[in-house]
């Protein structure tokens, strides 16, 4: 049994109250003197947890923006390699110009090359400073990764790139011929 405080047992040799509910009484009393009673968070702590969870938000926001730039980082390195493996030698006299940054460019390249230029068989990447040719199949392995790299390609789909110009002006330019073997 809990030992029952002074005026308790005055209580008890007095009379007035029996001994089951004197203990029921202590039991009570230590019962709410260790139980482990959930306080009301203050302000302060809700303060504190509130700013927590905010630095726990931005942590996980900046480590979602760290993999993505590391995810591209490496598709680039990604496209790079494959650029160096696949880029053909440059080989020609004939100059094959085309617009990059509203600049234009010059790449050397023999009849061949030309012909696959302007057929789409072969594409213009960015390497560095330079430009290189890249086959079809390379090309589409390099713009899965990085589309940027990518500086004129012929053989894209009407629905791939977008049109610049009006139906209006199509329907006038159609009846003009355009020579096949014309260079500019």
């Amino acid at each position: 049994m809990a030992k029952a405080n002074p005026l308790q047992e005055q209580l008890l040799k007095a009379g007035l109250v029996k001994k089951s509910k004197v203990a029921a009484v202590a039991r009570e009393q230590h019962v709410a003197r260790h139980a482990k009673a959930q306080a009301a968070p203050s302000a302060a702590t809700l303060e504190a947890e509130r700013a927590r969870a905010e630095k726990a938000e931005r942590d996980r926001a900046l480590e979602r923006e760290r993999k993505a730039q590391a995810q591209a980082a490496e598709l680039r390195a990604q496209a790079r390699q494959i650029i160096h493996d696949r880029k053909l030698a440059a080989a020609g006299e004939i100059e094959y110009r085309f617009t990059v940054d509203a600049a234009i460019r010059t790449v050397l390249v023999n009849d061949d090359q030309r012909k696959k230029l302007a057929a789409g068989a072969l594409v213009i990447v960015r390497v560095g400073e330079g430009f290189a040719l890249l086959p079809r199949a390379a090309a589409d392995k390099v713009r899965e990764r990085d589309a940027g790299m990518i500086v004129l390609d012929h053989g894209l789909s009407a629905d791939a790139e977008p049109a610049t110009a009006s139906s209006e002006d199509d329907a006038y330019y159609a009846q003009f011929q355009v020579p096949d073997d014309l260079v500019w």
